[in-house]
């Protein structure tokens, strides 16, 4: 029995629409057709239309077969690369430098 999943978050659905409009827009642009980049993905056309869509059905491994096929994998490593808010978030935890003990002399 499949495990059931939330329904993802509006802003969520809006950025998963926008990833597979673009995705779309990199196929056309290369001039090749819904039926190469899925034979080429080792897809179905439907999966690659729901790709396309940003339907939240839709894989990970899917979307990293779209990109390749693309040309585009290595915008996967992208992803979460620069985590300004992170980043700041580990800074401030840091606080400031610690004075260090001295070192302890023997008897």
């Amino acid at each position: 029995m499949p495990r059931k999943t939330s329904a993802p978050l509006p802003a969520v659905r809006r950025a998963l629409g926008s990833l597979g409009a673009n995705l779309r827009l990199a196929r056309q642009r290369r001039r090749l057709t819904a039926a190469m980049v899925a034979e080429r993905s080792g897809m179905s056309r439907p999966t690659l239309r729901a790709v396309e869509r940003g339907d939240d059905g839709v894989t990970l491994g899917s979307l990293a077969n779209v990109l390749h096929a693309l040309g585009l994998a290595g915008d996967l490593g992208l992803v979460g690369r620069d985590d300004e808010l992170g980043r700041k978030l580990q800074d401030a935890a840091l606080g400031p430098p610690r004075p260090r003990a001295s070192p302890r002399r023997g008897p």
